[in-house]
C-alpha cells in the first residue's frame, strides 16, 4: 500500500466519513478518528472549525489540491457573477482530472491526476498534461489510443461503484466524453455532504 492510499484512508477516518464512497474505506468498520486518541469524545466545534473542516474536506476530495491552488479557485469563483459557492463547485468539476474521474476513465481522483500528468488524455484533439486544466462546455475529452488498453482504465470503466453524472456525455467504448454543461452542487454525485457555502465563509472572513 502506498503512502498516498494510507493518507487517503486516514483522511476518511479523520473526517469520520467515507469521502469517496469506496467499499474498502476503513470508515465502514471504524467511524472514529485515527490514532490512540481517535475514540475520545469530541467537544462542540466552533463556526471557524466547521468552516475549516468543510474546506479541508472539499479540497481533499479533489485529490488534495494544494492550499494555494484551492484559494486561487475560490478567488476565481468569487470574481465570477452569480453564487460564489455554486461557482466554486462548477470550477472544481471543470478540472480535467475531475472530469476523467467522473467519466470513469480512472478509479480515483488521485489516479486521474496521474493519468493526465502522463499524457494519456486529449482535449479537442490536443494532448493536455495539466490536471487543473479547466474544461469548457462543449469540449471533447478523450483517452489517447495507447492508453485505451491499460488495465486501470478498463477496470475503472467496468466498476459499479459509481455512476456517470448527466452533465457529461460519455461514450465508454470509444473512451470519449463531452462536457455538456457546468454542474450545480445538487448535480454532483458526492458520496458525502459538501458545504461550499462554509468554504466561502472561511475565505471571506
Amino acid at each position: 500500500m502506498t503512502k498516498r492510499i494510507q493518507a487517503k484512508y486516514k483522511s476518511d477516518r479523520r473526517f469520520g466519513q467515507n469521502l469517496w464512497g469506496r467499499p474498502k474505506s476503513p470508515v465502514n468498520k471504524r467511524q472514529y478518528g485515527p490514532g490512540q486518541h481517535g475514540q475520545r469524545r469530541k467537544g462542540k466545534t466552533s463556526d471557524f472549525g466547521l468552516q475549516l473542516v468543510a474546506k479541508q474536506k472539499l479540497r481533499m476530495y479533489y485529490g488534495n489540491i494544494t492550499e494555494k491552488q484551492f484559494r486561487k479557485t475560490y478567488e476565481e469563483a468569487a470574481r465570477r457573477k452569480g453564487n460564489t459557492a455554486e461557482n466554486l463547485i462548477g470550477l472544481l468539476e471543470s478540472r480535467l482530472d475531475a472530469m476523467i474521474y467522473r467519466c470513469k476513465f480512472a478509479p480515483t481522483v488521485f489516479s486521474a491526476r496521474q493519468f493526465v500528468n502522463h499524457g494519456h488524455v486529449k482535449v479537442n484533439g490536443k494532448r493536455v498534461t495539466i490536471p487543473s486544466f479547466l474544461v469548457k462546455v462543449g469540449d471533447l475529452v478523450e483517452v489517447r489510443d495507447k492508453a485505451k488498453s491499460m488495465a486501470i482504465v478498463l477496470e475503472a470503466l467496468q466498476s459499479g461503484e459509481r455512476d456517470t453524472p448527466d452533465y457529461l456525455e460519455v461514450d465508454p467504448k470509444g473512451m470519449v466524453a463531452r462536457f455538456s454543461r457546468v454542474p450545480t452542487l445538487s448535480d454532483v454525485p458526492y458520496p458525502v455532504q459538501m458545504e461550499p457555502n462554509l468554504v466561502v465563509e472561511y475565505y471571506a472572513s
